[in-house]
């Protein structure tokens, strides 16, 4: 089974307008309501590849109890975490002449709750995988996922972490199964600025040997880079296509590539991932499972 953990759930209000007059009343051309949140991005496209997932995480208010319902009747197994205070987050994302996001910030999570998180995390078995994808809310300790995989170490778990900076570097000492930064994500890490491929590879070789097991890169218009537990470099190019929605496409990579391990072969999973990554560039939504297996044909 493939666990997600979204710390901070939200529902995606995703407007456009032809333009917008600030100060002023504004007519939508369109709106759509997407349920959203790293984890919960790679729980939908799992399901899409056909693999079941559960997702963890915490909700609050009304909000939340419609990311729940939303999940479920998408075929999502959900065992969230419900805060007794405030509401799951809505995000407003403005699509006209510019792009607009109006991100909220969330409900507080006490103590209670996060130990309540940690005891639904008990039935994560030998061979199981869990995802951690995401920034951490301020009223979480900053140190929430190095506290997770210290509390799942010595298991046999495989653990996918999807995170920038300090967040990423401070849980390479448990030897993540999968660690998934972009190239900017990458050089910032090291305070340098990786313009070549070669230099990407560089620098993911050296987040394995800190202790990663298998280093990711999404490089945006360079593809994707792999460097495997054996130190193996793997090159994607990108899918053909056009680019409506950047939204999800890294979550979508980590899903892909999650699905494409199944099958024991980093190479297919490479392929899966940078398909799945592409399908969710260029929908308006994320992924869905005939775009991805057409593009998948095309690499």
């Amino acid at each position: 089974m493939i666990y997600t953990v979204t710390f901070n759930p939200a529902v995606d209000l995703v407007v456009s307008a032809d333009h917008i007059n600030t100060g002023a009343v504004n007519r939508l051309k369109s709106e759509e309501i997407y349920f959203g949140g790293k984890g919960i991005n790679v729980s939908l496209v799992l399901r899409e590849l056909g693999i079941k997932s559960r997702a963890f995480g915490f909700i609050a208010g009304f909000t939340g109890e419609a990311i729940e319902n939303g999940l479920v009747s998408q075929g999502i197994g959900t065992d969230f975490v419900r805060l007794k205070d405030g509401f799951s987050r809505i995000n407003v994302k403005i699509k006209s002449d510019e792009e607009t996001e109006l991100n909220g910030r969330g409900p507080d999570i006490p103590d209670d709750a996060v130990k309540e998180l940690f005891e639904k995390l008990e039935m994560i078995k030998d061979g199981d995988t869990l995802v951690l994808a995401g920034s951490i809310p301020p009223s979480l300790p900053s140190d929430i996922y190095e506290k997770i995989l210290a509390h799942l170490e010595g298991r046999k778990i495989k653990t996918v972490v999807d995170a920038t900076k300090d967040l990423l570097l401070n849980v390479l000492k448990y030897r993540p199964f999968l660690v998934k930064p972009n190239n900017h994500e990458l050089g910032e890490m090291f305070g340098v600025k990786l313009e070549t491929v070669e230099q990407i590879a560089e620098y993911a070789e050296k987040l394995r040997k800190m202790g990663a097991e298998n280093v990711l890169v999404s490089m945006a218009g360079d593809g994707a880079l792999l460097i495997d537990e054996t130190g193996k470099v793997y090159h994607q190019g990108v899918c053909k296509g056009t680019v409506k929605n950047s939204v999800g496409a890294g979550d979508s990579m980590v899903a892909g590539f999650i699905a494409g391990v199944e099958k024991g072969d980093y190479e297919y999973a490479l392929k899966l991932g940078t398909a799945c990554g592409g399908a969710t560039a260029f929908s308006d939504g994320l992924a869905e499972k005939e775009d991805i297996f057409r593009l998948l044909g095309t690499i």
